[in-house]
């Protein structure tokens, strides 16, 4: 269950808010300050966080500032300013997203949803980043790979050749779907080139370069990675 942190010093706001997000199914906890907020995150975790700019003893737009120097958490300012260099300001400290008062609470749930959304897949991005297979290290958003110890150094199209077959673990793919897909054009030369960029694969990558762990031959049909 996500847990939603809304922070406003008007209770009857707080208390709309609670209630259209508790039947959505979310877990919420309530802060009516900046300066409550900030101690509630150091021993709560949430999801995301619903917070007004307009509060005394310390406003959202600082509040979003200190948030920011620890926390990456989802941030939705509320405001009763519609002004635009009022919605830069709140955004280019920090917060995600803006909604002006009065608001439309069906409005901000599907603005809630939509960071929640964009929040699971910025994760599992994150977590896909990094593949492992036994020794076999490949850091896809940094283009590099390791096998134990060592760095590999491969061309561009060498990764870009072992990163589609290791994200499609055991599918076979043919050698004119291998060029298709990494050079990104159609397939119009003999299927050498993609076999002579495997072979380079398999020397840098392969202990026996003829018993290959890691890009298997399928004979007739292609080559591909099984983890």
């Amino acid at each position: 269950m996500n847990t939603i942190l809304v922070v406003d010093d008007d209770s009857e706001i707080r208390d709309v808010v609670h209630v259209y997000l508790r039947n959505e199914g979310y877990s919420v906890i309530e802060a009516q300050d900046g300066l409550m907020a900030l101690e509630l995150l150091k021993k709560k975790v949430v999801e995301l966080i619903i917070l007004d700019v307009m509060m005394p003893r310390l406003d959202g737009i600082q509040t979003c500032i200190k948030i920011r120097e620890s926390l990456t958490t989802p941030i939705i300012m509320l405001s009763a300013k519609e002004e635009d260099i009022d919605k830069i300001m709140g955004l280019s400290t920090g917060a995600d997203d803006y909604i002006t008062k009065p608001f439309n609470p069906l409005e901000l749930l599907a603005r809630v949803k939509a960071q929640l959304r964009r929040q699971h897949f910025t994760k599992k991005e994150a977590s896909d980043a990094i593949i492992a297979l036994d020794q076999l290290v490949i850091d896809k958003s940094k283009h590099k790979v390791s096998l134990g110890e060592k760095e590999i150094i491969l061309t561009p199209l060498e990764f870009a050749i072992l990163e589609l077959l290791i994200n499609h673990p055991g599918q076979v793919f043919s050698a004119d779907k291998i060029y298709e897909s990494v050079w990104k054009e159609p397939f119009g030369f003999s299927e050498n080139t993609v076999m002579v960029h495997i072979r380079n694969l398999r020397e840098k990558l392969e202990d026996q370069p003829r018993k290959p762990r890691y890009i298997k031959t399928v004979w007739g049909v292609g080559y591909k990675i099984e983890i």
